[in-house]
């Protein structure tokens, strides 16, 4: 997909924008939301797809961080917490309540009563406007409701609330939000180097990584949100004096829920190290994460290894004991990298903080480093607000910009929002439009994903009764998926649709496999894809799968 030639002047002139943003993972897609609001003309750009990065491959939470208080990080929890309530109201079809469990045994380093007192602490800093507030659970409560839980030494629980997500759609959302606002999105465009006036990168060297097309644009302002790739970024425009990231490796796996199903996400200590992991239900699959190790390397290599599913497996069979689980039953893997800043004199990964740095380079790049899913929306405010003083520094200022209001206006998929019954309305309404077409489940599938767009797929099922066939046998994922993230949600590859559109490669059997033919067949036809391009893409995503399953042969 080339870059619209709207703003040019003629052929050879350079677009040219008053702020260019690398990165299309959740932090650059805030930030491409919060300025195209406030009036600046923007540019995102992205060597991959949306979202490619870590922001896929996160353990899927929108949280205060109740492990921050102990590290003391009091201001960041509250920070969380309040961001927390604005994205169950911005996207209530992405952000759901999620009730977590935190069990305490006789070996627990804390007690029921140390433990309940910070959790007066965590809803004290939400202002008591947690999902839902605390309690205490007795031994007995515990085991009724998630009765595969270990129970020798058991002493009880404490349930409290936060919430899950999916993190792709979350940043496809609030990028297509910043493109109804204005902004330009150019996905598979890598930054090849930089262009400089007066010391001052001035434009940037892009080339489509699927057609080869390159192009030159020019900014009035660069922000470097490239996550993990942060240093290496600021390398490539030839002036980082140090690093600042000490990126660390996240590992999840996936277990079918008949496996393992669970009631509450269960917040775990693992027996070996005493880190915090997660076991989450997930519909039809419940996923377990994540380690916590330093990793090395282009961020965009990482992959589990076995040493990384056996941990997670250990940590698993001890707290669910009489389920022995193996690595026959995990079906798929992700393993992504954090954004950390360096910390020389934490002790450990999971004490590096995520506390975000926001700095401006020599040459006028603004990068913003660290950061957790949660607070994107106030760190992309801080960004604009260094963007706009930049433009002011440079002599461009946009004079009195609109207000952005992103706390306040909904992400796409939740416009025309039903003020009662949420999801399981507009679930209905998608079943009632395509009554014979769809399942039940595909109708819960289409409003759990697209909110009231899901309506949208809907009527398209409705005038092609075709588009509403399942693409894996089993599965509820529809055809008309397809079409509408070629149409509507910045589809370019197999890839996109099978990982981050559908997440196939998570959640079926196969890893999607099955479902590659009628993908790809009908990608090829949306997108005029020569043969050898589509087999190539096709040939890319059985890669994929092939890597996420390579820790089976080690």
């Amino acid at each position: 997909m080339e870059l619209t030639l709207a703003k040019q002047k003629n052929a050879n002139t350079a677009l040219e924008y008053d702020l260019v943003i690398i990165g299309a993972g959740i932090t650059g897609a805030g930030t491409a939301r919060d300025a195209a609001r406030r009036g600046l003309s923007v540019l995102v750009v992205d060597q991959g797809d949306v979202a490619a990065g870590t922001s896929s491959c996160s353990s899927k939470l929108v949280h205060g961080g109740l492990r921050y208080l102990e590290q003391g990080e009091l201001a960041l929890v509250f920070e969380s917490v309040a961001e927390r309530r604005i994205l169950l109201n911005i996207a209530p079809h992405l952000v759901l309540p999620l009730p977590f469990l935190l069990p305490v045994f006789d070996d627990s380093p804390r007690g029921m009563l140390t433990i309940n007192i910070g959790m007066w602490l965590y809803d004290g800093l939400s202002l008591f406007r947690s999902p839902k507030l605390h309690k205490s659970l007795s031994r007995r409560k515990v085991r009724s409701t998630e009765p595969q839980l270990r129970a020798e030494g058991l002493k009880g629980a404490q349930l409290y609330y936060d919430c899950s997500t999916d993190d792709a759609r979350l940043t496809l959302e609030t990028l297509l939000d910043a493109q109804q606002a204005g902004a330009e999105i150019s996905t598979y465009s890598r930054v090849e180097g930089f262009q400089f006036e007066a010391g001052r990168i001035t434009g940037l060297e892009l080339r489509d990584q699927l057609n080869g097309h390159c192009q030159t644009v020019s900014a009035k302002v660069v922000v470097n949100a490239t996550g993990p790739w942060s240093d290496m970024t600021r390398s490539l425009a030839g002036t980082i004096s140090h690093e600042r990231m000490r990126p660390t490796k996240g590992v999840h796996i996936v277990l079918n829920a008949d496996k393992l199903r669970l009631e509450h996400a269960v917040c775990c200590m693992h027996p070996d190290d005493g880190r915090v992991f997660f076991s989450i239900p997930w519909g039809e699959q419940t996923y377990i994460g994540t380690t916590d190790t330093d990793t090395q390397g282009d961020p965009g290599s990482v992959f589990a290894d076995a040493g990384d599913v056996a941990y997670l497996l250990r940590a698993v069979n001890a707290y669910f004991p009489g389920n022995e689980v193996s690595t026959d039953d995990v079906i798929s893997t992700w393993a992504g990298v954090r954004p950390l800043v360096g910390d020389e004199s934490a002790d450990d990964e999971s004490s590096v903080s995520r506390e975000h740095v926001l700095a401006v380079e020599p040459h006028g790049m603004v990068t913003i480093a660290g950061g957790k899913l949660t607070t994107f929306r106030r760190m992309a405010a801080e960004v604009v607000d260094t963007v706009v003083d930049q433009l002011k520094t440079v002599g461009a200022s946009r004079g009195r910009l609109r207000a952005a209001e992103t706390a306040v206006n909904p992400l796409p998929g939740a416009v025309g929002w039903p003020e009662q019954g949420g999801i399981q309305a507009v679930s209905e309404q998608i079943m009632d439009l395509a009554a014979g077409l769809i399942s039940a489940q595909t109708a819960m599938l289409l409003a759990q994903t697209y909110g009231m767009r899901g309506i949208n797929i809907a009527e398209a099922v409705v005038a092609a009764p075709a588009s509403g066939q399942a693409l894996s046998e089993g599965r509820h994922e529809i055809l008309a998926q397809v079409d509408w993230g070629v149409n509507h949600e910045l589809v370019r590859t197999v890839s996109d649709i099978m990982i981050r559109r559908t997440q196939l490669f998570y959640r079926a059997a196969d890893q999607g496999l099955s479902a590659l033919k009628l993908v790809s067949e009908r990608l090829a036809i949306l997108l005029e894809l020569k043969p050898e391009a589509s087999e190539k893409q096709v040939e890319f995503y059985r890669a994929q799968v092939q890597r996420s399953q390579a820790w089976r042969a080690e």
